[in-house]
């Protein structure tokens, strides 16, 4: 599980094509502090250390990673927003994020709001998936708080710290971002529709 408070930023140092899959090395700062096998969110993707030499480490995206986010789109020399695993006992600063991306979305607008930037994205509303105002989503690994949203649209403020310690700046319009949608909301939209026009049961009684 993670947060969504970004940690570092590394840089894409090789790209391997392999049966489908994409073996992508990274060289960051705290590289000499990782284990194989350790998870680490990179742009909000879950992904396992496989390898590690000197201060670059490899981790691979399977297919449907590749095809469900925008780790197929990244180049050498490429920025990615990087998390290592909550532990046990830390503050929750951000929100509960699990590196799970649900879908991609494009950067359409960037707007200076007086030492802000706000981000409008735009994505596919078919999955079903939902922001709200004042609610948790987290785009690219980056737990934010949504500022408007609309059934196929959200956007957030990034204030200049986050800007300068994440890739949002380089983030430009149309741009694919990966966005995993609040797990408590989708919860709460898979129980809505599954109960649409069902009647609860009595309390007491077995559904």
């Amino acid at each position: 599980m993670f947060t969504g408070i970004i940690e570092n930023a590394g840089i894409i140092s090789a790209l391997d094509p392999e049966d489908g899959n994409l073996n992508i090395r990274i060289r960051c700062p705290f590289t000499h502090e990782l284990k194989i096998d350790q998870s680490l969110a990179h742009n909000g993707v879950c992904l396992t250390v496989v390898s590690i030499k000197d201060q670059e480490y490899t981790v691979t995206a399977i297919a449907e990673t590749l095809r469900r986010t925008n780790l197929g789109n990244l180049h050498i020399g490429d920025t990615v927003n990087l998390e290592r695993c909550l532990k046990a006992g830390d503050r929750l600063d951000g929100h509960i994020v699990q590196g799970h991306v649900d879908q991609t979305a494009v950067c359409k607008s960037i707007r200076d709001e007086h030492g802000s930037l706000l981000f409008h994205f735009e994505y596919n509303p078919s999955p079903g998936n939902i922001t709200v105002e004042k609610g948790s989503v987290c785009v690219n690994g980056v737990s934010l708080t949504v500022v408007d949203s609309g059934d196929h649209f959200f956007s957030v403020a990034i204030i200049p710290y986050t800007l300068k310690h994440t890739n949002f700046q380089f983030l430009k319009p149309g741009d694919l971002v990966n966005v995993e949608f609040d797990i408590l909301g989708k919860y709460a939209a898979k129980l809505l529709h599954r109960y649409q026009g069902v009647p609860l049961p009595a309390p007491g009684k077995e559904a």
